[in-house]
């Protein structure tokens, strides 16, 4: 018995619990690996001793030279994505990674200057991951939000990028000029800074969460910006050069590297975040593509099959084409030599077809002959091969029929031409067809001959004084 429609196979079963489980599996590691900073940050708050420092001003500057350089090529390869495809949360990426870095850099100039302007030097650190925080939030806000890609005009508005990147400098400028007042080291200062940065990193990913983007890309945007609030608490934590607040800068920075191994992976896929999907989107995608593909190969066959056709037959007749009938012969020529059979060829004009047209019109003459291969072609059932080779010349193919055949045949066709009634308004009249007739190895072993052989029966036939069959 055949399995009911609707019912499960009990055999997939365990696949479809095995799907499950690991889809399960799959979410738990990625919110362990998101988690992990505060594993870290946990031990080091309640194992290790806040007053142990490491205090290296020389791998201080080289780490953020580093991060600096890192940053301006993740910025530059951003908006190379983003001026290919248009995708807007890569404008914002873009601004997010050039406002990082822009603000970011004063923090390593002035690592001198820790021991005589420590707010100069430490206020850059959180005002920079506040501003990318921003920005990152605001693309993804962005995302998806716009069904069509940024046009040309915007990608290319350099005004646009100008007003922007002038703005990251007024914010080092407004940074300098809080590090030189009375709030710089104030509570409310840091929880400002660093707290609005973990604060909008925390709101980001619940965002993430609450709308259901479970791309790929989307999924290491998600992960990169969790560590980027662990950071910022691990900053909060710690004091200048202990071990918490080293974790910290380790903390973002792999944030930062996931985040632009994300963005390298767009920009040598489709460039865009948008355009990464996950499996099931893929495969939904691939399926409906696919659809879209055998629909596209089903027409081009058909209209393929119908060029064939119209390259292959009289546009008025419907029969085939001078050139596709000689290599109709053709083939017949090889199977009879294979075979030893003989076949024959007839060639038919109609009898003082001028006459019609002078006297009926064209129209009526284009009718006549449509209809007398409509005749031919019932007359020489099951066999086929009409075609036209001339004005009101026709030439029949007989396979595998020897000369009683084709006589036969001939005969045929000749009575029925002149059997069908025509008629032109109030006029009746009638045609006639005269016909040669030629046989393969007889009259000839080529197309040529055949044919040749076919046409001087068929000027015998008119000579005779036409409406009859001549074969010898």
């Amino acid at each position: 018995m055949t399995e009911m429609t609707g019912l499960t196979n009990p055999r997939d079963e365990p696949e479809q619990l095995v799907r499950r489980v690991t889809r399960w599996y799959a979410s738990l590691l990625v919110i362990a690996f998101s988690l992990l900073p505060a594993y870290l940050i946990a031990y080091l708050y309640f194992f290790q001793d806040p007053r142990l420092l490491f205090e290296n001003h020389r791998f201080h500057e080289i780490a953020i030279a580093l991060a600096t350089l890192e940053g301006i090529f993740v910025c530059y390869v951003t908006w190379q994505c983003y001026r290919r495809s248009g995708d807007p949360i890569l404008r914002w990426l873009t601004l997010g990674f050039a406002g990082f870095v822009i603000v970011y850099a004063p923090h390593g100039a002035f690592t001198p200057l820790a021991h005589h302007d420590m707010w100069l030097f430490l206020l850059y650190g959180p005002a920079s991951r506040l501003v990318m925080a921003v920005l990152l939030f605001v693309g993804l806000l962005s995302y998806r939000a716009a069904l069509e890609p940024d046009s040309w005009v915007r990608r290319r508005d350099r005004l646009f990028w100008a007003a922007w990147l002038v703005g990251f400098v007024v914010v080092d400028l407004l940074v300098a000029v809080l590090a030189n007042t009375p709030f710089a080291g104030s509570l409310a200062t840091r929880l400002t800074l660093e707290g609005g940065a973990m604060l909008v990193s925390i709101v980001n990913v619940a965002c993430l969460l609450a709308r259901r983007i479970r791309s790929p890309l989307m999924q290491i945007f998600g992960v990169s910006v969790m560590a980027f609030a662990f950071s910022s608490l691990a900053f909060l934590l710690g004091k200048p050069w202990n071990h918490m607040w080293w974790l910290a800068h380790a903390i973002f920075a792999g944030g930062f590297f996931l985040l632009s191994y994300g963005i390298v992976q767009a920009f040598h896929a489709a460039g865009s975040f948008s355009a990464i999907y996950t499996r099931e989107e893929l495969m939904a995608r691939l399926q409906e593509s696919m659809g879209r593909t055998e629909n596209a190969l089903r027409e081009l066959q058909r209209s393929n099959l119908k060029l064939e056709q119209l390259a292959a037959a009289d546009p008025l007749t419907g029969a085939v084409n001078r050139k596709t009938f000689v290599d109709r012969i053709e083939r017949e020529i090889e199977r009879a030599k294979r075979e030893s059979a003989p076949f024959s060829l007839l060639a038919l004009d109609l009898d003082n077809f001028r006459r019609i047209n002078d006297r009926f019109g064209r129209d009526v003459g284009d009718h006549v002959l449509r209809s007398v291969v409509d005749i031919c072609l019932d007359a020489i059932l099951p066999h086929e091969g009409v075609a036209r080779v001339a004005g009101e010349e026709f030439m029949v193919l007989i396979p595998r029929g020897a000369l009683d055949t084709a006589l036969m045949v001939g005969e045929r066709i000749r009575a029925a031409v002149q059997a069908t009634p025509f008629m032109s308004g109030s006029d009746r009249f009638s045609v006639t067809v005269s016909i040669g007739i030629a046989q393969f190895a007889q009259d000839g072993t080529t197309s040529d001959a055949l044919m040749r052989a076919a046409d001087d029966r068929l000027s015998r036939a008119k000579n005779h004084g036409r409406n009859c069959v001549i074969a010898v």
